[in-house]
């Protein structure tokens, strides 16, 4: 199993709209028959404003997953749009360790 994680740190008093474009990046997933992922928001502590995960069973489908992705120009404004609300950006993309 392939996890992908993206973590949002907002810019000062932008947390709100991150989560509202994360929302709506996952929103355009869904029109593009992908799944949606899961979005959570920071409690407390240290670390993301903002966090996103979505599980594929394989790499391959992860790789088809980023692929419509990339060819999908609404995803591709929604995906600049939120990084004008970031003050830091990460992706991470893990395996399942048995």
């Amino acid at each position: 199993m392939i996890v992908e994680t993206t973590n949002y740190y907002a810019l000062p008093g932008q947390s709100s709209a991150v989560l509202a474009q994360r929302r709506h990046a996952s929103a355009i997933r869904t029109r593009l028959g992908l799944p949606a992922g899961r979005i959570f928001t920071k409690l407390e502590g240290a670390g993301p404003d903002v966090r996103w995960e979505c599980t594929f069973d394989t790499r391959e489908a992860y790789e088809a997953d980023m692929a419509a992705r990339a060819a999908c120009e609404e995803f591709a404004v929604a995906r600049q749009s939120m990084h004008q609300l970031l003050e830091r950006f990460e992706r991470h993309v893990e395996e399942e360790a048995c």
